[in-house]
């Protein structure tokens, strides 16, 4: 998946993300085999076979309202190199749709611990500051990408994962969360919802230290398809014409980007989505060039920007960048953009603080 760039943030562009997102990147319930393709089955209304119990239902029904999600309990980090595999295998095999039904489990992996190494890899790659005892604010979307993707490359995730792109995420920070603590990590899929565009996911992740909730995220993925068609929006009750774009932020630094940010970022985070990594494979899925992370976008914002100890984001993928290129950080109060060539905008996002509460969600 590009982040809109890792799946192609927000961008228009042709399937782009469409490995997964590793930010960087199976469980019984969601990867149970489904029936025999092709196998047959009795004609309508008539008995089955004597003797023989009748045949199952397609798959199990969803939870009833206010239950419990279904939970399954990691060992350790899943490998990603074949829940991608897998994920791209399944893709041609997804038909999308807002009324899909999707994986209700939860996964879970407790006594989880940073490695240092790739901590200190992943900072140099945003800009961030190396050495401190505490996360950077994006590092848990790490941490918690290779169990986002053995959800989404489940047989039961009715979203391609070839293409998908990231088109927001929102995090909250509650506390600073030091690097050498040990943290409980869980990811689920919320739901789905129809977009002008396509179908979006809803994938939380959340990290609790002991039994506080010290870090949550919201991701936001978008598989594009046909929908049906809607009229003019001018034409539609109750519109509301589109505000005008808003003006540039002002430039507070300009980045030249090296051909092999991708590769880079790929390094630490494990995200090695082909798209990133070299112009060659970024063309098979529609770019003329490697493009960014959109989470490595976000990070680097946010290194140049700072965040409070406990902290709400929000941000926006909008258009891939390009690699190599120069790209301009502006930013107003706690409002922060990414701006391209053309005053084209890439990715744009708040941060303040998020005021301490007592007991954990």
């Amino acid at each position: 998946m590009m982040d809109s760039a890792s799946p192609t943030e927000g961008s228009p562009s042709p399937a782009a993300d469409s490995a997964a997102p590793a930010e960087g990147s199976p469980s019984p319930a969601e990867n149970s085999p489904s029936p025999a393709e092709g196998s047959a089955a009795p004609a309508a209304g008539s008995p089955p076979p004597a003797g023989n119990p009748p045949p199952p239902a397609a798959g199990p029904p969803p939870p009833a309202a206010g239950s419990p999600s279904p939970v399954t309990t990691l060992s350790g980090p899943p490998a990603l190199a074949p829940l991608l595999a897998r994920g791209a295998l399944l893709s041609p095999l997804k038909r999308p749709r807002a009324d899909a039904g999707f994986p209700r489990t939860r996964l879970v992996l407790p006594g989880l611990r940073v490695d240092l190494a790739r901590l200190a890899a992943y900072e140099r790659a945003c800009g961030f500051a190396t050495g401190a005892d505490a996360l950077p604010v994006t590092y848990p979307h790490v941490l918690g990408f290779p169990a986002v993707m053995r959800l989404m490359s489940a047989r039961r995730f009715p979203l391609p994962l070839l293409g998908l792109v990231h088109t927001s995420i929102d995090i909250t920070r509650h506390t600073v969360l030091t690097a050498t603590a040990a943290y409980e990590l869980s990811v689920h899929v919320e739901g789905l919802a129809p977009h002008r565009r396509g179908t979006e996911a809803s994938v939380v992740t959340r990290l609790r230290e002991g039994t506080d909730l010290v870090w949550e995220s919201r991701s936001t993925y978008l598989a594009r398809h046909r929908t049906p068609a809607l009229p003019p929006a001018a034409g539609r009750p109750g519109h509301t014409p589109a505000a005008p774009p808003a003006p540039p932020l002002p430039t507070r630094a300009e980045w030249r980007l090296a051909h092999d940010v991708g590769r880079r970022y790929g390094a630490a985070s494990g995200d090695r989505n082909p798209i990133h990594l070299h112009p060659l494979t970024a063309r098979l899925f529609g770019f003329p060039r490697a493009i960014a992370h959109g989470m490595w976008t976000v990070a680097r914002c946010l290194a140049e920007h700072g965040t409070p100890d406990a902290a709400v984001v929000r941000a926006e993928f909008r258009a891939p960048v390009l690699l190599p290129g120069t790209v301009r950080y502006g930013a107003e109060g706690g409002s922060f953009e990414l701006r391209g060539a053309g005053d084209r905008l890439h990715l744009s996002g708040e941060v303040g603080p998020y005021p301490a509460r007592t007991g954990a969600a």
